[in-house]
């Protein structure tokens, strides 16, 4: 029996606006998006039929069997393809749950990108990110390599050249954040029109993430630290204390900025350098905080190995 080893990548945004609700309830969004070097890592092993999967670090009764992300996508990888052959996933979690960081959603393209070259179907990105449409709003940004503007509903997935590295600090105060509830309030509370709020820049996007052809403007440290916005950022900040306590302890600690990623409620700092970042983790006592140093460099094993 073959297997394969695949990793899913945690993502931070570095661009979140919310543009408007569609009728269908879910909303359109403006996003640029990157991976980070930490990420999960999943052993994909065939079986005689059926899938598997087993879990090994943080969970939740959500990730649970036909539930977890990474299971669905095997079931509609095999489906989609006609595929008998089972398959047995072993999920190492190293992104922490509900943070904003992606990783149900990695998880998920990650095993569409494993079994694509496990069983060698030749789908490229773009066919592996219609597929996993189907699974989420981020799953399809995770099927392409790099960063990228996300647009829709997280369906239109526009590459975009690489960032500079990036050295980050991510802080997650050890709490659970619903994607969905976020959303709700932001709604309740903004109306949907938070981007016309007198104080908060307007939809006339910077220079810099006006559109795909523009963002090759981001090649620059000082363009990316500018160019950080998370329309989500202040809904959550409401409601969870300790988000901004972080964020107001990244910048007192000599982050060039700092951000809520996603729905929260991990922060992220950023640094230009890895000395810089790493002399932060000494002044850090909260012993409620989750803390990951991470970086946006391309890592070989952030793909896939076979066994």
């Amino acid at each position: 029996m073959k297997s394969i080893i695949v990793y899913a990548p945690a993502k931070v945004n570095i661009v979140l606006r919310v543009l408007g609700r569609r009728a269908d309830g879910y909303h359109d969004l403006f996003m640029i998006m990157e991976k980070l070097s930490l990420a999960d890592e999943l052993l994909l092993e065939e079986i005689p039929f059926g899938t598997e999967i087993a879990i090994e670090g943080e969970s939740d009764v959500g990730m649970a069997s036909e539930k977890n992300l990474a299971y669905r996508a095997a079931e509609l990888f095999r489906k989609e393809i006609g595929e008998k052959q089972g398959i047995r996933i072993h999920l190492k979690k190293r992104i922490p749950i509900a943070a904003g960081l992606g990783g149900g959603s990695s998880d998920a393209a990650a095993v569409l990108r494993g079994l694509n070259r496990l069983w060698q179907k030749g789908l490229n990105s773009n066919e592996l990110g219609i597929l996993g449409a189907k699974l989420g709003g981020d799953v399809p940004f995770f099927c392409f390599d790099g960063p990228a503007i996300v647009e829709g509903i997280g369906d239109r997935v526009t590459t975009i050249p690489n960032l500079p590295n990036l050295f980050l600090l991510l802080i997650n105060p050890g709490v659970a954040v619903s994607t969905s509830w976020v959303y709700q309030e932001y709604d309740r509370l903004l109306g949907g029109l938070k981007s016309h709020v007198s104080g908060h820049r307007s939809l006339e996007l910077t220079p810099n993430v006006k559109d795909a052809s523009n963002c090759g403007l981001l090649k620059g440290f000082c363009n990316v630290i500018s160019s950080l916005e998370n329309d989500l950022e202040d809904v959550t900040l409401a409601v969870y204390p300790e988000v901004r306590e972080i964020r107001d302890f990244l910048i007192s600690q000599g982050a060039d900025g700092a951000l809520m990623s996603g729905s929260g409620p991990t922060v992220f700092g950023m640094f230009e350098n890895a000395k810089a970042r790493d002399k932060v983790l000494g002044h850090i006592s909260n012993k409620n905080w989750k803390v990951f140093a991470t970086d946006n460099i391309r890592d070989p094993e952030s793909g896939t190995r076979d066994q």
